[in-house]
C-alpha cells in the first residue's frame, strides 16, 4: 500500500483543484479555498518523498507510472489555476488577473526557451533548447521561476486567508503557523529546490566531469 502513496497524494491534489474551481462559483468563503490550497500544496510537498521512499519493485510498476512526472506537472499547474481563479473572481479581480496573467506568460517564454515546448519538464525536452545547449543557464531560469511561483503562492494564500471572514485571532494565528510550516518545509525540501528534476540531478552530474 505505501507505494501508492505518491499517486494517492497526486490524485488528492487534482481532487482538491476540481473542488476549488467549483469553490469560485458557489460563493464560498475564501478561508475555505485557503486551507484547500494549503492542503494541495502539502501534497505536492510529500508526493516526490514518498514516490522515493516507497518506490515499486523494479519492473513491477503500473504503466501509468511511466507518466508519473507529467501527471504531477499537470495536477501543479491546476491548482495553481484553480486557486488563481477563485482569488480573481471572489477575492481580488484586478490582483489576480496581474498575478497570474504576468506569471503565465513568463512560465510560456520560459518553457519556450527552455524547454523548446509549452509545459515542458527537465526530462523531457526539444533538441537545440536552452536545456539541451546550456544546461547550467537553463537550470538557474527554471530555479528562479521556481522561486517566484513560491512567492506568489505564499501571497495569494495569505491574502486569501485575510481577505476570509475569519475572525482576526485565527488569522494571525494561522497565518503564524503557516510560517513555522513554510519555514520547515523549505528546510526540509531544500535538496529538492535545488535540483529540478531526478534526473536532471544525472545530467549534471556528467557535465561536472
Amino acid at each position: 500500500m505505501q507505494k501508492y502513496f505518491a499517486d494517492i497524494l497526486t490524485l488528492a491534489r487534482l481532487i482538491l483543484s476540481l473542488t476549488l474551481f467549483v469553490l469560485a462559483f458557489t460563493g464560498a468563503d475564501s478561508g475555505v479555498a485557503f486551507v484547500l490550497f494549503i492542503l494541495g500544496e502539502l501534497t505536492d510537498a510529500f508526493d516526490g518523498t514518498c514516490a522515493t521512499k516507497w518506490p515499486f519493485p523494479k519492473g513491477k510498476a503500473p504503466k501509468y507510472r511511466k507518466y508519473a512526472a507529467k501527471y504531477d506537472i499537470y495536477a501543479d499547474t491546476l491548482l495553481a489555476f484553480a486557486m488563481a481563479l477563485f482569488f480573481t473572481v471572489r477575492v481580488n479581480t484586478l490582483a489576480g488577473l496581474i498575478i497570474a496573467v504576468g506569471y503565465m506568460a513568463l512560465a510560456i517564454i520560459i518553457d519556450l526557451i527552455v524547454y523548446g515546448k509549452l509545459i515542458g519538464h527537465p526530462d523531457d525536452f526539444r533538441p537545440c533548447s536552452l536545456m539541451d545547449r546550456n544546461f547550467k543557464l537553463a537550470k538557474k531560469i527554471v530555479l528562479a521561476r521556481r522561486n517566484l511561483y513560491v512567492a506568489l503562492i505564499a501571497l495569494v494564500a495569505v491574502w486569501s486567508l485575510w481577505a476570509s471572514s475569519w475572525d482576526i485571532v485565527v488569522k494571525i494565528t494561522t497565518t503564524t503557523i503557516l510560517a513555522i510550516i513554510a519555514s520547515f518545509l523549505w528546510g526540509f525540501l531544500a535538496q529538492r529546490r535545488h535540483n529540478i528534476s531526478r534526473d536532471a540531478v544525472d545530467i549534471e552530474k556528467k557535465l561536472s566531469k
